[in-house]
């Protein structure tokens, strides 16, 4: 069984805050329109489960089922860092999002004036905190956020989680995403921060595969419900879709999301 130590878990939030204060002062990001469209960029931790960003639709969809125009589009690379992807050329005309397939499988050519409104972005798994690649996460984190906000979307950074038998991760983590948030004024979705709540809360219920570092459905929905209060500001708590779990895990996860949402100070 996965043990945590409940009094560092609870001592995150002075370690964000110190992180938070310790970046450098940016003026306050601009207020954006209610997000409708994203870009997923990022690695294995998005795509596992049939990928996150279509069990954040399927929440969306359910939680406000009479408002259409919500779209994602997912680029993933396997163990891919934050500077493996192009993030440019997922802007150029005709490229990514330019078309795709109704219920009936028919092609549709998409038409907008902006291709997304955010783009949510994560770095491998350890890379925020690895020593020798820590480095391309600040300067891509900076460069990606500027590439995204040429094009008209704000930028959104994906605080990944701790592995399951290196708990101590989840404080590192947190403060490398705060920091990065803070430096490119933008939000952090903090992900690691709902998996390390639910697994003192309950332990019984699984997060990860066996490998230790990739989620299982239940970590995979988990993030999903914290990633549409963040970035949609919908409250998952009652949702309908539950991505066939058991309604009770469901529900434990759709509060621990809520939760860590509502106490976590975006920098």
């Amino acid at each position: 069984m996965i043990r945590f130590n409940l009094r560092a878990v609870l001592m995150l939030g002075a370690a964000l805050l110190l992180a938070a204060c310790a970046s450098k002062p940016m003026p306050p990001a601009k207020s954006v329109e209610p997000v409708k469209t994203a870009l997923w960029v990022g690695n294995s931790f998005f795509y596992y489960n049939n990928s996150m960003h279509g069990h954040v639709g399927q929440l969306i969809a359910a939680a406000d089922p009479g408002t259409k125009g919500y779209r994602a589009t997912s680029v993933t690379i396997s163990g891919s860092g934050i500077n493996w992807h192009d993030l440019e050329s997922h802007f150029k005309p005709g490229g990514v999002g330019s078309y795709s397939f109704d219920a009936h499988n028919n092609v549709v050519f998409n038409s907008f004036d902006k291709p997304f409104d955010v783009v949510i972005m994560m770095d491998c798994s350890q890379c925020p905190i690895h020593p020798q690649l820590s480095k391309f996460f600040t300067e891509y984190a900076a460069k990606n956020s500027a590439i995204a906000r040429s094009h008209g979307a704000e930028p959104v950074f994906f605080m990944s989680w701790a592995y399951a038998d290196k708990p101590e991760m989840t404080e590192q983590l947190a403060a490398a995403y705060v920091k990065a948030g803070a430096d490119n004024r933008a939000k952090v979705v903090p992900a690691g921060l709902a998996f390390a709540r639910s697994i003192v809360m309950r332990p019984d219920i699984n997060l990860y595969v066996a490998d230790k570092r990739h989620p299982t459905l239940a970590g995979t929905y988990l993030a999903a419900c914290t990633v549409m209060a963040t970035v949609y500001g919908f409250s998952p708590v009652g949702n309908k879709y539950t991505a066939g779990l058991p309604a009770e895990v469901a529900e434990h996860l759709q509060n621990v999301a809520w939760e860590t949402v509502k106490g976590f100070k975006q920098p």
